[in-house]
């Protein structure tokens, strides 16, 4: 029996060449992980028939590769497999990869930790909408290297007042995780119709990536 559960949870494991990864249904246990963690309530505005969970392989700021896990819309879960297993052959580093629920669903922890995030059902910042997070369809990535800015420039995080000036200073992992225009990794998001929060008019959301 269990042989058969683990069947039809898997849908997909290593099809992209050498890279390792998985897609899989939201199973019991990470479902609980999710109501527990306060990132998934049955108001949110996308079922969890809807969502995938993600094993992602990643490089981490010392260089040594380390396992991920993302939450988002089934829609979209090969596309992002596909554009981190490009972000690991382009050597982008990522600081850390944990679901929201790790921080009780809050987005203000999990920046704080430094932790690149996908699915977590909440507001839009400064709005009474649903984020796209909400969705599964959208991605924070390296948060303290890449901060929202708000129209008056303030930056809630402190970490993230070094990276205000948005230029590359130094070979440091921490200095690559910055993102900015024409960087690869901006562009591999973009290759696949991502937008990007660095591009917005007024407001800047350097870390935000949105399907």
């Amino acid at each position: 029996m269990q042989k058969i559960i683990l069947f039809f949870t898997i849908l997909t494991i290593g099809v992209w060449a050498d890279y390792q990864g998985s897609i899989s249904t939201i199973t019991p246990e990470i479902k609980q992980r999710m109501i527990k963690g306060n990132s998934y309530r049955r108001v949110c505005p996308v079922g969890l028939d809807d969502l995938r969970y993600l094993r992602i392989k990643h490089k981490n700021f010392t260089g040594k590769e380390e396992w991920g896990e993302l939450i988002v819309h089934k829609e979209v879960a090969d596309e992002v497999m596909m554009i981190f297993e490009a972000l690991y052959e382009a050597d982008y580093p990522i600081y850390q990869m944990r679901l929201v629920s790790d921080y009780k669903g809050s987005d203000w922890h999990s920046i704080e930790a430094d932790n690149t995030s996908g699915f977590n059902c909440r507001r839009a910042t400064g709005s009474k909408k649903w984020s796209k997070h909400s969705y599964g369809k959208a991605i924070d990535i390296n948060p303290i290297e890449n901060p929202y800015i708000s129209r008056n420039g303030r930056i809630s995080h402190k970490a993230s007042l070094l990276y205000r000036k948005r230029v590359h200073k130094e070979k440091s992992a921490a200095d690559r995780a910055v993102l900015l225009p024409t960087d690869k990794a901006v562009r591999i998001f973009k290759k696949y119709g991502w937008k990007w929060g660095g591009d917005w008019s007024g407001v800047k959301d350097y870390q935000h990536f949105s399907k």
